[in-house]
């Protein structure tokens, strides 16, 4: 029986580190939790940054979005109030208390659905098991809506 030689492919770490560009060691897919990958600083500048980013965001969009409905809204009375279109209120009205006892029925139920359970299981479980990521977020969502 003759012996066989092992061979060995060598890896420079420092060479293949070099070479990959920050985004890949920034989202490199891993089975670890964020909190595994990244010290607590970073994880806090990550969260915060994300967060101020998605605040700011959210902020403008919420202003935009609260303009046009005051707008149209406004728009709809001035229209209403010089006769260029009838509101018949009345079945406004009945259309509003069809959708209260809609809304009624279904919360009475207690019926929530097993996807948005499990929907709502797993983003526990990441918010538990990154904390500081999540905390820098939040704080930097806050800061991002105040800016």
């Amino acid at each position: 029986a003759g012996t066989k030689e092992d061979s060995f492919n060598m890896l420079d770490l420092v060479d293949y580190t070099k070479n990959r560009h920050w985004w890949h060691k920034v989202f490199a897919p891993s089975s670890g939790t964020s909190a595994e990958k990244y010290n607590v600083a970073t994880q806090l500048v990550i969260g915060g940054v994300t967060g101020w980013c998605t605040g700011f965001i959210f902020q403008k969009v919420g202003k935009l979005a609260a303009t046009a409905v005051g707008g149209g809204f406004f728009l709809l009375q001035i229209a209403n109030h010089t006769g260029y279109i009838k509101v018949d209120w009345k079945l406004v009205e009945r259309d509003v208390n069809k959708a209260k006892q809609q809304l009624k029925f279904h919360s009475s139920g207690n019926r929530t659905s097993t996807e948005v359970k499990s929907r709502v299981d797993e983003v526990i479980i990441f918010l538990k098991k990154n904390v500081i990521l999540t905390g820098g977020f939040a704080g930097g969502f806050l800061l991002g809506m105040a800016s």
